[in-house]
């Protein structure tokens, strides 16, 4: 259940790039989320994580990441009304409540609380095609030059629940086998099953831990200079991104510059769309942050382009 959460290879051309550029692509798309307060351009960037997290064979994986943040999207829909009181626009005169004084919900109240919903709900979608899109001993390796002890440290503990996880999946499907049922029995027979199913994974760890330590002293891990198996290499697929990500960025700061992609609910809600500047800002940020994208698009359909990338 938890395994389509972890990042798997799948040979996706999104999971091909340098984990540089990977990085500096999501953080672009995560600053973005955190300074434009413009519904219209949260909801843009919502949709297109949605495609990319399409591209990246990940709907499952981002259902289970949005089912946590629906519910945190409507605590705060339902919250922020009840405590705010700047809305001019009335829509419902409540009753007089101790320490919170009149309940009165305002309509640009509602509208600042979907718009700090959805903007969570960018933030999680972010952090999903993290997930999909790298492989977390990439991310780690690339700091391993300098600090390579507690990046080997980092890299066991992150790895540590994952392999938990298909590990105990994994013994549970043997003894299901074995012709044990998890789901029979009282509450003690349930009890003593599950308690035989974490012994196996406790000494599956074990062994588990075991083989790291030779492994690394096969290696003669920390008697000298560290060497490396396989490099990353910078391709032009990454400088596309690179530079679409840099891009967008400075795209966005010269909108919010001048005002676009900011947005004033309080004490009256602006209008969505001020002017045709108000769109031609987003398409031009949207096209740039669409590049990886584009050249996905293009790998699979484009012989000439595939071999260029």
């Amino acid at each position: 259940m938890f395994d389509r959460l972890f990042y798997r290879e799948k040979g996706l051309f999104l999971q091909s790039f340098h984990p540089a550029t990977v990085l500096v692509y999501l953080l672009v798309l995560l600053i973005l989320s955190l300074i434009y307060d413009h519904p219209l351009y949260l909801l843009a960037l919502f949709l297109l994580l949605a495609l990319l997290i399409r591209e990246v064979d990940g709907l499952d994986a981002w259902e289970g990441f949005l089912k946590a943040g629906v519910f945190l999207m409507l605590v705060v829909m339902m919250v922020n009304p009840l405590v705010i009181r700047a809305g001019k626009t009335i829509i419902w005169h409540g009753p007089a409540v101790p320490f919170l004084g009149k309940l009165d919900i305002s309509m640009e109240a509602v509208y600042f609380g979907a718009a700090s919903s959805l903007r969570l709900l960018v933030i999680i979608s972010i952090f999903c095609l993290y997930n999909l899109m790298i492989n977390p001993d990439k991310i780690l390796n690339l700091f391993s030059g300098v600090a390579g002890k507690s990046v080997l440290v980092m890299t066991l503990a992150t790895r540590l629940f994952p392999t938990m996880v298909r590990d105990l999946q994994r013994i549970r499907e043997v003894q299901q086998l074995r012709g044990v049922d998890f789901d029979t029995g009282n509450l003690w027979q349930r009890a003593k099953k599950y308690s035989g199913l974490y012994n196996v994974l406790l000494l599956s760890s074990l062994e588990g831990a075991m083989e790291i330590a030779e492994s690394m002293q096969a290696r003669a891990f920390g008697s000298g200079r560290r060497s490396v198996y396989s490099r990353n290499i910078l391709r032009p697929r990454d400088f596309f991104c690179l530079g679409g990500s840099l891009l967008a960025l400075l795209a966005a700061v010269w909108g919010l510059r001048y005002g676009y992609g900011r947005y004033s609910f309080y004490p009256e809600a602006d209008f969505l769309i001020k002017d045709g500047t108000t769109l031609a800002v987003l398409f031009i940020v949207l096209f740039y942050l669409s590049v990886p994208l584009i050249l996905s698009k293009g790998w699979k359909h484009c012989r000439f382009l595939k071999s260029k990338i």
